[in-house]
Formats: structure tokens, sequence, C-alpha cells
């Protein structure tokens, strides 16, 4: 079994989403003066690679911790999204996947916004879902999906209708993945465990592949 690591390191210089803090990370305790190593972090629940739970922007609706743990495990896929004319992912193309999303959990956008991370670039022009496209997904019996781009919906977005539909339909949205190069062509298991907080609208995840070996 093969591991592929999908997170981007939480660091006090990363991207973050506009409006947002960055992470602070303050050595709180060192070896040499305290006899042990701590230190205090402090970030928003939407930091890095992140999943976003269904009260993030619906009122009244499920939190991360009241998922079951097999919510964020599953089998997987990944399409590549960075050949749609003008960032657009409409319905016709991820239809054409339809037979293969039956034999999965998760469906993970490749667009290769991953390679702006750290840039201005990494905050506009991202492929993003049409509304009927989500729509279509949200009749997929899908756990979730993922991006490599920090929005299921444009930075600009002020109703964010993507993550309404897709979250409204109790799916889990993953954002800011990467890596996600290595997985084209293949079905994967795919894990992305958030901390377990109380009343959580999101969290931090260590996301991974587990791709298996072929025989030689």
């Amino acid at each position: 079994m093969k591991i592929i690591d999908l997170t981007q390191t939480i660091s006090s210089e990363m991207p973050v989403y506009p409006g947002t803090g960055q992470p602070t990370i303050l050595q709180a305790t060192s070896v040499e003066w305290e006899g042990f190593a701590e230190k205090l972090i402090t970030f928003y629940s939407h930091t890095g690679t992140h999943i976003d739970a269904p009260c993030h922007i619906l009122a009244g609706k499920r939190s991360l911790d009241n998922f079951e743990a097999d919510k964020f495990v599953g089998d997987a896929m990944v399409i590549d999204v960075s050949v749609c004319p003008g960032g657009v992912i409409d319905e016709a193309f991820v239809a054409q996947y339809e037979e293969e999303l039956t034999q999965v959990d998760f469906l993970l956008f490749y667009s290769g916004w991953d390679s702006k991370w750290g840039t201005e670039d990494y905050y506009s022009n991202f492929p993003v879902l049409t509304h009927e496209a989500a729509i279509w997904l949200t009749q997929r019996n899908l756990k979730g999906v993922g991006y490599d781009s920090i929005s299921a919906d444009p930075v600009s977005a002020q109703d964010l209708v993507n993550h309404k539909l897709l979250l409204g339909s109790n799916m889990i949205i993953i954002e800011n993945l990467c890596n996600l190069d290595k997985l084209m062509g293949q079905f994967f298991t795919f894990i992305c465990l958030p901390l377990k907080i109380k009343d959580s609208d999101g969290s931090p995840a260590r996301a991974v592949a587990m791709v298996k070996k072929h025989e030689n």
C-alpha cells in the first residue's frame, strides 16, 4: 500500500481565505527551560487543507463532530478539471463520469491550483462547478467532494450557492488539497480526518490517499 499526502502544511506564512487571519505558532515551552517542548497554536477552523461542515453555511445543520468517523473515509477518484474551458465545470462534464461515480464515495477535482499555493494567483480564476453540476452531484450519493483550490465558490461570490447546495445535501467539502495529479486514472482510499471539536463548522485535516501497489 502506498500513501500519498494530500495536505498543505500549516505555517504562520501560509495562504488563508481573504479576510481570515493567518495562524500564529508560538513556542510556549522548550526542552532547555521546562524540560519539554510545546507550542501554542491559534488558527481559524477553515485553515489549510480543511473540511467544511454543513453548519459552516447553513444554520442548524450538522457539525463535523456529529458525523461518524466513517464519513471521512471512503473510495475516491480524481477528475481533471484543468481542461474545462473558462474554468467552468458544467453538468455535461461531470455527467460523463456517472458510471465511475457509482463506485466511489468522494470525487476530487484536480485543477493544478496547488502549484499556485503561496502566490496571489491562488485566490482567483480556479475552476468551479456550475450550479446545475453541483445539483447533479448531490444526487450521486457521495460523502463529499474535494478541491486543490481555496473554495468551492469563487472568492468574489457573496451567495456561496455551491457551498449551500453541496453542504445542504449532507455532503462535506474538502478544500486546499494538493498532489491530486498523482492519482489520476485510478481508484483509491481517501482519508481526511478532522479534529474532533465540539460543534465544529470546519477543521483542518490530514488528507491522504491509500493506493494499492500493483504486483510486477
